[in-house]
């Protein structure tokens, strides 16, 4: 079996040593190249088609963030595992969107770093202990649900609500102190937002999607 090629982006030399030699040091990991900086790291993915690019993210000039977005649009086949000091859910999120496949410390032994680079050349997700247990915080939260008519502002949603309860237009400028004009022009624009024809249709539209109850 061919070994992993990996290509090393780190522009920290002593790191850098470090970690090649640890690949070296792996029968089954080859180290493909290394790139000190975000476009040498693009620039040489694409040339040497790497099957893993263990990328730092405080790199000079373009960021590992950017590299790595770069990479993965050249390549969508070339997985990028993010080797970094930094743990904040911003670095990890943004990393991840970015098209990332792995997150590991750089305090991580050497053990996990061969494995995560493993891991992810099988096309698995894998994170250090302290990044999964961000990411699963993370997705642990409750979300807010999503709005009905999101096309609509917050107070043309409470109009049309209130167009669903049946509220004619002056009673609707009474309820929310606002002019009957103000009210005219809101459910003018609520009518063209939904595409709707007259009251009657947007009175549909708004029931049908649980508002006016």
């Amino acid at each position: 079996m061919e070994p992993l090629r990996v290509l090393v982006v780190e522009d920290h030399p002593l790191f850098r040593k470090g970690v090649v030699a640890l690949l070296e040091a792996t029968p089954d990991v080859a180290v493909a190249g290394v790139a000190v900086s975000g476009e040498d790291a693009v620039a040489r993915a694409a040339e040497l088609r790497p099957d893993v690019v263990l990328m730092d993210l405080q790199l000079p000039g373009m960021s590992g963030i950017e590299a790595t977005r770069g990479i993965v649009a050249a390549d969508p086949d070339v997985r990028v595992l993010v080797l970094s000091l930094f743990e904040d859910e911003d670095s990890v999120f943004l990393a991840l969107r970015a098209g990332a496949r792995g997150y590991v410390l750089k305090d991580a032994d050497e053990e996990e770093i061969i494995g995560a680079i493993r891991a992810v050349a099988r096309g698995e997700a894998i994170f250090s202990q302290a990044v999964a247990g961000r990411v699963l915080a993370f997705f642990a939260q409750p979300r807010p649900a999503p709005k009905v008519f999101p096309e609509l502002t917050d107070r043309e949603r409470e109009i049309l609500s209130l167009i669903a309860a049946g509220h004619p237009n002056p009673s609707i400028a009474r309820t929310l102190f606002l002019s009957p004009k103000t009210v005219a022009n809101y459910v003018s624009a609520i009518f063209a937002k939904l595409q709707v024809a007259d009251r009657a249709e947007a009175m549909i539209r708004a029931r049908e999607a649980g508002l006016g109850g």
